[in-house]
């Protein structure tokens, strides 16, 4: 803008001294060169009076000209630059606030707290270099006050190194702070590993991270907030799983096995949870599930080495992780699975059977899953006979897939997402249309059950 203006005034300095020279030099003009007028001889010339009134009178004439121009052309640069900076106000206003579409949906909340931030109830956006992200350093006392100062009536889990509280902030958000107790150095380098990485990620079934805050030997990381819980509370707690019909588990399946491509496939360097669990899968109001706690995950890169330290929860970890320490995607796939036979079957990863000894989903399930006959029989009573049988064998092959003792038999991530798609509802995210005869009959099993 800046050379537009000075070409501007440039050009009219040099039409404005043209028009001077002119009127002050123009042979047609002057009547001192007009061939009518007599010669003037030296001597007059030099001591006529009238001419040197005369001269001094074009000169006078001709800086009078040029200072009213130099007026003007700075009283048209000012209006022009007074112009442009109220058109620039005016975009700002109307069209630089308006937030970009990005490939990755956010939900309302994410964007109403990002409002939030905007209007100043957090800090400005800080990069740490050492954890590698860019994430909203919050105050510790606004942390306090929307915890109650962490009443325990707000406490929404307890996890290994401290409690995940449900707070509200500012403009009636809502969010989940995990507060970290740092006695150890393992729980410290946990927190950064979860800035580290949730920082970079965004994606629709990965949980968001929003903000941290360091106060002594304590951390707090603060989450949207998941109304639904976890999965394992909704399998396993109190209702037993008894909102969670067929296709609604279906779509819970659907979202871990997306959450867990856009990790092993899109992220550079692919990432390893190496803790997913029905405890780490988080359920919002609507039941869509997000991916969550990634102070284990590690990125899959030429720096994993065999005999890595085993990380992980018992029932979940991959027999080639748990014994020779190899840590690969497919030991996600492998927890996949177990996660898989939860939602089927309604039982928990591993159960006690006496004070002295346990046994696995996997190796109570297995020999059923693949016979047709008793198949139907193992299903979660709360979803039994609720799905096309085809459905329920399809699924059952997944799972056996999952959960293979060799990795190389088992699939990638991608190919179980491809496999779901077909299961789960259009409307639920899904490619599956299901016609009013098949409503009707799942109704009718549905009252049936009710009524015995």
């Amino acid at each position: 803008m800046s050379k537009i203006v000075i070409i501007f005034l440039f050009a009219f300095l040099q039409h404005q001294n043209s028009y001077i020279e002119a009127r002050t030099i123009s042979p047609v003009s002057s009547p001192l060169f007009s061939p009518l007028s007599s010669p003037i001889s030296p001597s007059l010339a030099e001591f006529s009076p009238g001419i040197e009134v005369g001269g001094g009178n074009t000169k006078m004439n001709s800086n009078t000209r040029l200072k009213v121009a130099l007026i003007v052309a700075c009283a048209s640069v000012g209006v022009v630059m007074l112009s442009l900076f109220c058109l620039w106000i005016f975009y700002k206003r109307n069209y630089g606030n308006k937030p970009r579409k990005k490939h990755d949906r956010k939900s309302d909340f994410v964007n109403r707290f990002s409002f939030n931030q905007s209007k100043g109830s957090l800090n400005s956006l800080k990069m740490s270099s050492k954890l590698g992200g860019c994430v909203s350093n919050m105050e510790y006392k606004m942390l306090e006050a929307a915890t109650g100062n962490f009443d325990e009536n707000n406490v929404l889990g307890v996890g290994g190194f401290g409690c995940v509280y449900k707070a509200k902030l500012d403009g009636d958000c809502y969010v989940a702070v995990k507060k970290i107790n740092v006695g150890v150095q393992e729980a410290e380098r946990e927190f950064e590993n979860e800035i580290a990485l949730l920082s970079k990620i965004r994606h629709q079934n990965i949980i968001t991270l929003l903000g941290c805050c360091i106060h002594g030997d304590t951390r707090f990381l603060v989450y949207e907030l998941m109304e639904n819980g976890c999965l394992e509370t909704q399998l396993h707690g109190v209702s037993r799983g008894s909102s969670l019909t067929w296709h609604i588990r279906m779509k819970i399946a659907l979202d871990i096995a997306r959450g867990l491509e856009y990790l092993h496939e899109h992220c550079n360097p692919p990432v390893i949870h190496r803790d997913l669990k029905s405890s780490n899968i988080l359920l919002d109001a609507e039941l869509n599930a997000k991916l969550s706690d990634f102070g284990f995950a590690i990125t899959n890169g030429p720096h994993i080495k065999n005999n890595i330290k085993l990380s992980g929860t018992i029932g979940y970890v991959a027999p080639e992780y748990l014994l020779d320490g190899k840590l690969t995607d497919k030991s996600d796939v492998y927890a996949f699975g177990v996660v898989l036979l939860e939602l089927l079957l309604g039982r928990k990863p591993v159960e006690k059977l006496s004070p002295s000894q346990c046994q696995s989903i996997v190796t109570w399930a297995m020999p059923q899953l693949t016979d047709r006959s008793k198949l139907p029989n193992i299903v979660d009573p709360v979803i039994r006979d609720t799905m096309d049988p085809k459905h329920l064998y399809q699924v059952a092959a997944v799972a056996v897939l999952c959960v293979q003792p060799e990795p190389s038999y088992r699939p990638l991530i991608i190919d179980v997402m491809h496999s779901l798609v077909p299961l789960v509802p259009v409307e639920l995210g899904g490619t599956l249309r299901i016609n009013q005869r098949a409503n009707t009959r799942a109704s009718e099993t549905c009252m049936e059950q009710q009524t015995a």
